[in-house]
């Protein structure tokens, strides 16, 4: 088991990072769980065991509710990055009921979905202008021109951040993230506190300003947001405006560029949604099945647990392979063929259960107004030459995707 994994799952090698799935499929063969030592995990790559475990509450994304680091059998991370987890650790993405109950309901009450909908002329606006420059340069880098400003530009618009602070977003969002990666390095590390110190202190600021002078935007309704006498603290409103930021900006970005590469190895495929644009809605979710931005999430055993035989003690890290499970043919009639009208297609990219992701609206409005773009504005885009992929398995995603009009 020990020796199947290790040899079928190289995270830190770039030629599995390019394309993991054919030794997924091995991997997937070859049994339910595999023990990984390098990380001490257990990696999950089927879609029904992750599915079913997204959502099965003997788990967690953390274990501190619950459990001291000792107790738990985990040594305490560094002071130094005291930061880092202050910030993460009051987001929802890493809390687990009753914190996260509470503050999921009060998040709602602000990110409603006329939120999203108010936004969508915005987003729709803000998409025309990005492509229309692409288009006017005659090409350019996809990465840099259109897939990282317009997440990062509606989340700005969204928070009521001023257009003169937008730049600052995306370095220190890019510098969090790196956190999320198997084995962060000591530098990736001292990035990420940095990061967590300039964008809380900023955020600090911003919310003092609102409490004075109340806008309409989301700050403003996290600060009015409450319950019979209950209220998020500055700490959940910072926490949640940087998760809102990272996770909805990181996926919605290599969801464009992954979705485009994978567009122009599949020209059949392309020219189909060309003379189809009704295909659209079907294909961006086939598009982050095929090849999903977030390769692993991990979960926390808080209560033994047994996997086809195996027992995983409580104290153990799971790693759900959400890239592998989306290519489980068990679940995906020809799961490693592209298929822009398939309809039947429970992929996994946005998670599930209580952990489902909270903007997953907003990134569909964001895919389909930059593709829709595209493809109405950039009928003959081409691709330039073959692009590389970052640093990182995790969230997964090209380093530039070099295209002509």
């Amino acid at each position: 088991m020990n020796d199947a994994a290790l040899r079928l799952f190289r995270p830190d090698d770039p030629d599995f990072a390019a394309d993991p799935y054919p030794d997924f499929a091995e991997l997937r063969a070859l049994g339910r769980v595999h023990r990984y030592e390098p990380t001490r995990q257990y990696l999950v790559p089927g879609h029904a065991d992750v599915s079913a475990l997204l959502r099965d509450r003997r788990l967690g994304r953390t274990y501190l509710h619950r459990f001291g680091h000792e107790e738990f059998g985990r040594t305490p991370p560094p002071g130094e990055h005291e930061p880092f987890h202050t910030l993460n650790d009051h987001g929802l993405l890493d809390l687990e009921a009753p914190d996260h109950t509470r503050i999921r309901r009060l998040v709602t009450k602000a990110f409603t979905p006329r939120t999203v909908q108010r936004l969508e002329p915005v987003v729709r606006r803000l998409a025309a202008e990005l492509v229309g420059d692409l288009v006017d340069a005659g090409g350019g880098d996809l990465v840099a021109a259109v897939a990282e400003p317009l997440p990062v530009a509606v989340i700005a618009e969204m928070l009521g951040v001023p257009e003169s602070d937008r730049p600052l977003l995306r370095p220190w969002s890019a510098d969090i993230c790196g956190m999320y990666e198997l084995r962060p390095s000591e530098e990736t590390a001292r990035r990420a506190v940095r990061a967590s110190l300039e964008f809380s202190a900023y955020l600090r600021e911003l919310i003092a300003e609102r409490r004075t002078a109340p806008g309409d935007d989301l700050v403003s309704a996290l600060i009015l947001a409450h319950e019979e006498e209950d209220r998020l603290s500055e700490q959940e409103m910072i926490s949640t405006c940087v998760l809102l930021l990272n996770a909805g900006h990181e996926a919605t970005v290599n969801t464009t560029a992954n979705g485009w590469w994978t567009l122009f190895r599949h020209p059949d495929q392309l020219a189909a949604l060309r003379a189809d644009p009704a295909l659209l809605p079907t294909a961006l979710e086939e598009l982050m099945r095929f090849d999903t931005p977030l390769q692993l999430f991990e979960r926390w055993v808080l209560d033994d647990i047994e996997i086809d035989g195996t027992l995983v003690p409580r104290g153990s890290e799971l790693a759900l392979l959400f890239g592998s499970a989306n290519r489980d043919g068990a679940r995906f009639d020809r799961p490693d063929e592209l298929d822009l009208s398939r309809s039947d297609n429970p992929h996994i990219s946005f998670g599930a259960g209580i952990h489902y992701c909270l903007g997953a609206p907003l990134a569909r409005l964001e895919l389909a107004a930059s593709f829709g773009e595209l493809l109405r504005r950039a009928p003959g885009l081409r691709l330039v030459r073959e692009p590389e992929w970052k640093p990182g398995f995790v969230i997964r995603g090209l380093e530039e995707l070099a295209v002509e009009v």
